[in-house]
């Protein structure tokens, strides 16, 4: 240890200013080689009643200006000081200063550094605030003793909350809410095929209402058929009269009403697979017209013009996007168009039905058509027929490339509409939208892209 002072003592020589006898402060270095502190050769300077010169060896500069901060004997002088530092806490060096061998009596407590009297009158501590070792010792012995109790009482508070949030733990209560859920959607599931049972019953009872009134009023033609003409004339308009009527509920007893049956969560889950599309208005045809975001599309007037609309009149815009892969959701505002087509297109699949089909271009759609009594839903291809008192604002399409589905909801009610399942998909599809045939009469009105973070309640649509 006595070989380490000794170095150290040498050392200090190089880091110590011949000014101010302390650790260089911002240490310059003349031309002749000789360093001060900058305040220290500046003073010096500043008092000198000849030309400047080094206060060393007296040679004068070639120029008048203080040199710049000598950056690495700088980081030699905080070596120095940190390795004096280090000597200091042996035992021989512990209580005195090794620059001016006097006593530590004092603390500098912006450095955190013991000094001596001598250490005390240099410019690097002179503006710091220093106080007496025998007051600063026991300050800070109380709050090391302070922060002590603090962190014990943090310790037991982190080991309490790991013991009850412990990966098994809170794995148990994440198990437990999910079976809740799960129970709670089955018992939803339970009211729902109930209900959707007794709806089956009453639909067959008027069926079969309905089917034995039509083969009593089939015997009664018959009847009257092989009545006297006088006879058949006088209940001719009778039951004529009686089978027109009942001719005119045939779409209600035979075309089933579409029902809502809401899924709770279903939206919600959905949304997790929402994809943003915008229309290719160069797949649009003359009667219709694509908005200049590429949201929104609607019949133009050669449309509107067209007087007679055969079955087989189809005009619709593809969109932009197109998937090969994953799951995919989207929704389309229909509130201003009372009959629309929505759905996919491709052009080579296959469908599973027993066995392979052949390969073809048919797109996959959902179809709404307004009649006095309602709206009618089918779909091309397959066999949906159903009817709706009211419109639907606004449906979401939910495609699954693999297995193969496209499933249609009522998202302002949360419930289902129709699914196309077992589809083979080979090549990319792209969603498809057709904004009419027009209602005759009525000025159209545009079929809607809804952005993917906007949600529809029954308030909102209220308020439309």
């Amino acid at each position: 240890m006595e070989a380490a002072v000794e170095m150290l003592q040498k050392i200090q020589t190089d880091v110590t200013c011949n000014i101010c006898r302390s650790y260089f402060s911002e240490p310059v270095t003349l031309h002749c080689g000789h360093s001060f502190c900058r305040e220290c050769l500046s003073s010096w300077w500043r008092a000198a009643t000849q030309a400047f010169s080094c206060p060393e060896c007296r040679q004068v500069p070639q120029s008048g200006a203080l040199p710049p901060v000598n950056e690495r004997l700088a980081q030699l002088t905080d070596l120095v000081k940190m390795f004096s530092f280090q000597v200091l806490q042996s035992t021989k060096g512990q209580s005195q200063c090794t620059l001016h061998g006097k006593v530590f009596k004092l603390f500098c407590e912006q450095d955190q550094t013991p000094l001596c009297v001598g250490c005390c009158e240099t410019p690097e501590h002179r503006a710091h605030g220093i106080s007496p070792v025998g007051e600063a010792a026991p300050k800070y012995k109380q709050q090391l003793q302070n922060m002590q109790r603090n962190l014990e009482k943090h310790f037991e508070e982190a080991e309490s909350l790991l013991a009850q949030q412990s990966p098994v733990y809170w794995r148990r209560m994440i198990i437990e809410e999910y079976c809740k859920l799960y129970n709670l959607l089955m018992e939803e599931e339970s009211i729902c095929i109930e209900r959707i049972r007794q709806e089956q019953r009453v639909r067959r009872d008027r069926l079969t209402q309905h089917r034995q009134t039509l083969r009593k009023l089939k015997l009664k033609l018959q009847e009257a058929g092989n009545r006297p003409d006088l006879d058949l004339l006088q209940d001719a308009k009778q039951l004529l009269e009686r089978s027109e009527s009942e001719l005119s509920q045939r779409a209600t007893a035979v075309i089933p009403e579409l029902r809502e049956y809401p899924i709770p969560g279903l939206i919600e889950m959905l949304n997790r697979f929402r994809v943003d599309i915008i229309m290719d208005p160069r797949s649009a045809t003359s009667y219709l017209s694509v908005s200049e975001d590429l949201r929104s599309v609607k019949a133009t007037e050669h449309w509107e013009a067209l007087q007679h609309l055969e079955d087989s009149d189809f005009h619709a815009v593809l969109a932009e996007q197109d998937f090969s892969s994953d799951r995919h959701y989207w929704e389309v505002d229909v509130s201003q168009v009372p009959q629309w087509v929505l759905g996919i297109y491709t052009s080579y699949l296959k469908r599973k039905r027993g066995r392979d089909m052949d390969s073809c271009d048919n797109p996959f759609l959902l179809i709404c058509t307004k009649k006095e009594d309602g709206y009618y839903f089918t779909s091309y291809p397959e066999s949906l027929n159903h009817r709706l008192k009211d419109p639907i604002p606004r449906v979401g399409v939910y495609l699954e490339y693999s297995p193969g589905s496209l499933s249609f909801y009522n998202v302002l009610q949360h419930s289902f509409i129709y699914k196309f399942h077992s589809i083979s998909f080979t090549a990319p599809v792209r969603p498809i939208f057709c904004p009419g045939p027009p209602l005759p009469g009525t000025k159209p009105g545009p079929m809607t892209l809804c952005p993917v973070d906007s949600h529809l309640c029954a308030c909102c649509f209220s308020s439309q």
